[in-house]
């Protein structure tokens, strides 16, 4: 038995819908910026698929054949739209949503960048700090080989 032509467009319609979206369609490659900053684009696909046909009876042929004549149609449709581009630079990672409600949203979105601020402001206080420490050593230490060379004269 032969396909039916329902068939044959259903199968035709969805091989050109799978050649439309890949994954590249979802996840976008990647765009470098001259600082070194990579840019990812997320993109959010949603498609819809329907078709249908008909047969007609074969009345004015007459024929005998069981084959009817057949009516039919199928249509798709596909929608991409951006929804965040995640951004890559040195250690960081951030996600950037284009599609921030309220301000609850923004604030979360946000700790992220807050949080290597503050790793940042202490790993500089604590470098600060291992500099006036090590000075404030080889103050002492250098006062010391005075005193022994004024002891030992």
């Amino acid at each position: 038995m032969d396909n039916h032509p329902i068939e044959n467009l259903m199968k035709s319609t969805m091989e050109n819908i799978k050649d439309m979206i890949d994954v590249n369609t979802i996840v976008g490659d990647a765009v470098e910026a001259k600082d070194g900053t990579l840019i990812i684009p997320i993109s959010k696909v949603s498609f819809g698929f329907a078709s249908g046909g008909s047969e007609f009876d074969n009345r004015n042929t007459g024929g005998t054949g069981s084959s009817y004549p057949f009516g039919g149609g199928s249509g798709a449709g596909v929608t991409v739209k951006p929804v965040a581009f995640l951004v890559t630079k040195q250690d960081s990672v951030r996600l950037l949503s284009l599609d921030q409600q309220n301000t609850y949203d923004k604030i979360i979105d946000s700790i992220p960048q807050v949080m290597d601020f503050i790793k940042n402001i202490t790993k500089e206080k604590n470098t600060e700090n291992h500099k006036k420490d090590s000075k404030q050593e080889s103050k002492e230490t250098s006062e010391e080989n005075q005193t022994e060379k004024s002891s030992n004269e």
